[in-house]
């Protein structure tokens, strides 16, 4: 049982198509830990705008799985990134963000066997 993630969001607009499912966890597994790498070397080099846009591209796939603290906490970094607060303010929020995705990323491998 997940409990990282939650798919309701995917079969619920995919009238529970697991070929779908499957396609959105890929997605997932291809593109957010690139972007999770790109936010911490943007908040090391202070790099508010890469920063938001690294959050905003995992935005919506952290809301359709419905990784709920995890999206959150994304939300928590693009608001840091508007006010263009001190590094050491968000680097624990960035910390959980990373945990949270790694722990979802082997749940999902194991759950889909991939």
């Amino acid at each position: 049982m997940a409990l990282q993630y939650n798919l309701a969001k995917v079969y619920e607009i995919s009238e529970n198509d697991t070929d779908f499912a499957l396609q959105i966890v890929t997605l997932f597994l291809e593109e957010v830990p690139a972007e999770i790498k790109s936010i911490r070397t943007a908040i090391e080099d202070k790099d508010y705008t890469r920063t938001y846009a690294a959050c905003h591209k995992i935005k919506p796939t952290l809301d359709l799985l419905g990784m709920d603290m995890s999206y959150e906490e994304n939300l928590q970094i693009m608001t840091w990134t508007k006010t263009e607060g001190k590094r050491k303010e968000i680097k624990e929020v960035y910390k959980s963000l990373k945990d949270r995705i790694d722990l979802a990323i082997k749940e999902i491998k194991k759950d889909f066997k991939l």
